[in-house]
């Protein structure tokens, strides 16, 4: 039994060290601690003995004894009001990764719980990854896996990267630059995400600050001379304010407030301004009894000072997605000055400072905004899970990551009135996929405001969104590049995979019968015990994957078959023919059609197996196919289904006399002929007596195109036409 430290003691190592931890004093920790039972903290001095222990003799780049730094976090958990379990694992979070304690000696002496947090923010430093990135993004996607199932993983894991941050002076100019970066992309726009407003911003400025360390202490210096000159502005502006507001009986506690340095530095990026033109770097708070007084305030202060246009924003009838709520307003303030105001009540007030951290600190409140953030945190924790399923890798998992954590919101209403929040520059497409999987898969167009729109319509708040749906429609690849949320993105890409290894595997399939036909073997033949032996030393899973690997080229079929009949040596070459593979047109993603030569039914064809993409096929004359480095191992004999009945596009080119009225008379004849005119533009020529038009058409065979042809030959003015092969 290890022997507990006793109150005191433990309260002495909270103590910082430095000037690089400021925070209270061992009183004002005590008082913080009083919100723990006794058995709690006692359960904490014993989680801090085993921690002091394993880090004995461990140092951290300051020098300063590496204990220092989880009792650093469990400070600031302990601020938070966190429980006890938090608080343990917070003492014991580098405990599994730094040292041989394992995480079933923690579980053990702590509790499952304790070990299941202490795991979920360690890294994953027992694989060996191919590059950093890798290793990067797999760790966070552990995290905010863990995240997902224990929120308290991630108020870990930002309580130890504020510390860090705040005693990153120590460490190498190059791994500064490297901790900042990962926290202004990943740490700070999730505190901001789960409403740890104050969090995010100390993240922001000490991320501005290590990564452009000039550029922070010029703002810095500029800020406070700012602060001489217009103090004396801002405290009448207050005055005023707070007399206003009397006037109209509004109880309020009136506070200004400066802009963070990084605030700041984006809007003079934004805005593209110098910071002698960023005049708003003054706000004011005002804290009110009731949601009647917010709007009661508001209307006091637009009768004191004008409002800007377009700079008022209800955030109390529509909570962000972070659960915030208040009421924004600028106003033209005296000398031009704008003055930003922010009108909120108490308990909103608790929320915007604390977020999700909120449901621990103010726990013995009546609950009502607490709850409303809890909820809209455990909605977006299962839209990572959601993620998670469909994500094919890391790298991919933490891009979907990224894309959600943007800071601004759009917010848009059902038909039936529901709100939606969408972060900015979301289109129709995101909204299909925020109220339903299958709504977005199946969209086939959208009305905004009762109006048909584009899918690729950016969408704005207060937008009303209608989507129209198609039982037989699909996912467009065409989607991926104007969706903004993680969500649309991963269900796109996720559905447009499984469809592509279906075709995949269908192609894969008759490359595989038609090379074991070749060996005078029976398709038919193969059952189990043949997959069950290809399978053993083989990294394929299942006998869909195999044929999917096939499809697209990363396999060989003929090394399949083989390895399917246990044939060790390869046949002699030319001893058996391969009987060629039909071609419908509509395999879909398996199999596509050269641009180089563009192949209609009735040319004779060869199809290429490229890797990644399947077969890829060309006429017999295209210029893509060079005999000198033909490999025949790499081409494969197809042919094309007597059956087929869709359209293929044809290049044409067009020479005709220089007449009015000619390009009508050209597309009324395609349009008799059954056909369609898909793309046209003119050349010009050297004699303005003619014009050459060069056209996309779309045929179903040769003969269509023929016919389509000689209908075109009917027109006086055409002197030659032609079926144009397009150049690589």
């Amino acid at each position: 039994m290890i022997p507990a430290l006793g109150l005191q003691k433990i309260i002495g190592a909270f103590k910082p060290s430095g000037t690089s931890l400021p925070g209270p004093g061992s009183e004002e920790l005590t008082k913080a601690l009083r919100y723990l039972k006794p058995k709690d903290i006692e359960a904490i001095e014993k989680a801090y003995e085993v921690a002091r222990q394993a880090h004995s003799g461990q140092y951290r780049h300051s020098g300063e004894p590496y204990i220092t730094h989880p009792l650093a976090v469990a400070k600031i958990l302990a601020e938070w009001h966190l429980d006890a379990q938090a608080l343990m694992a917070a003492l014991l979070h580098d405990v599994v990764e730094d040292t041989p304690t394992t995480k079933a000696e923690i579980a053990k002496t702590f509790g499952k719980a304790v070990a299941e947090l202490v795991d979920g923010v360690s890294k994953i430093d027992r694989i060996e990854f191919a590059t950093l990135q890798h290793a990067q993004a797999e760790n966070f996607r552990k995290m905010l896996l863990a995240m997902a199932r224990d929120v308290r993983v991630i108020l870990i894991k930002l309580a130890d990267r504020l510390h860090n941050m705040r005693t990153l002076e120590a460490v190498p100019p190059e791994k500064q630059e490297r901790i900042a970066r990962e926290t202004l992309d990943i740490y700070a726009p999730i505190a901001n995400r789960l409403g740890l407003i104050s969090l995010y911003y100390e993240l922001e400025d000490l991320g501005f600050h290590y990564l452009h360390p000039t550029r922070f202490r010029v703002l810095e210096k500029a800020l406070k001379k700012a602060r001489g000159n217009r103090r004396d502005a801002v405290g009448k502006i207050q005055d005023a304010i707070q007399a206003r507001l009397k006037e109209f009986k509004v109880q309020a506690q009136v506070t200004g407030r400066e802009k963070h340095i990084s605030s700041i530095y984006k809007k003079m990026q934004e805005k593209n301004i110098s910071f002698s033109e960023v005049f708003d770097i003054y706000g004011f708070r005002i804290i009110v009894p009731d949601v009647a007084s917010c709007y009661l305030a508001m209307g006091a202060l637009h009768t004191l000072y004008k409002p800007i246009p377009g700079k008022f924003k209800d955030y109390i009838a529509i909570p962000k997605a972070n659960g915030y709520q208040s009421l924004h307003t600028t106003l033209f303030g005296p000398f031009g000055m704008p003055i930003e105001i922010q009108i909120r009540t108490q308990d909103m007030h608790k929320v915007a400072e604390a977020g999700v951290a909120s449901h621990w600190i103010y726990k013995t409140g009546d609950g009502d905004d607490t709850k409303d953030v809890q909820l809209k945190t455990h909605q977006w924790l299962q839209s990572l899970l959601e993620i998670q399923s469909e994500s094919g890798d890391a790298l991919e998992f933490l891009e979907h990551i990224k894309v959600d954590l943007f800071p601004d919101e759009v917010y848009v209403f059902s038909p039936k009135g529901k709100i939606f929040a969408l972060p900015k520059g979301a289109t129709p497409i995101d909204f299909a996929y925020a109220v339903h999987t299958d709504v977005g898969n199946h969209c086939i167009g959208a009305k905004v405001d009762g109006e048909p729109v584009p899918l690729g319509t950016i969408l704005r708040n207060g937008n009303r969104v209608e989507i129209v749906t198609d039982p037989q429609a699909r996912p467009n690849p065409v989607w991926l590049s104007y969706v903004a949320t993680g969500k649309a993105r991963s269900h796109i890409r996720h559905y447009l995979k499984t469809m592509q290894l279906a075709e995949s595997a269908e192609v894969g399939e008759l490359l595989l019968v038609q090379a074991l036909r070749s060996l005078k073997a029976n398709p038919d033949e193969i059952g189990e015990a043949h997959w069950t032996r290809f399978f053993k030393g083989d990294a394929a899973k299942s006998r869909e994957e195999v044929l999917a690997d096939i499809g697209l080229g990363k396999r060989l079929a003929v090394v399949v078959a083989k390895k399917l009949l246990s044939i060790a040596e390869p046949s002699p070459e030319g001893e058996h023919r391969l009987d060629p593979i039909t071609i419908r047109g509509t395999e879909g993603l398996a199999v596509q059609f050269a641009q180089c030569c563009r192949p209609i039914p009735g040319d004779p064809i060869i199809a290429q197996i490229k890797k990644g993409q399947g077969l890829v096929v060309h006429t017999h004359d295209c210029p893509a196919i060079h005999p000198f480095h033909f490999d025949p191992e790499k081409w494969v004999e197809v042919q094309w289904d007597a059956s087929s009945d869709r359209f293929f596009d044809v290049n044409v080119r067009l020479i005709a006399q220089n007449h009015r009225g000619v390009l009508a008379r050209l597309a009324a004849e395609v349009s008799e002929a059954d056909s369609n005119i898909d793309h046209i533009e003119t050349e010009q020529r050297a004699s303005p007596a003619y014009t050459t038009v060069v056209f996309t058409i779309q045929v179903k065979n040769r003969m269509h195109l023929a016919h389509v042809f000689r209908r075109l030959r009917r027109i006086p003015e055409v002197v030659r036409i032609s079926r144009l092969k397009k150049k690589q």
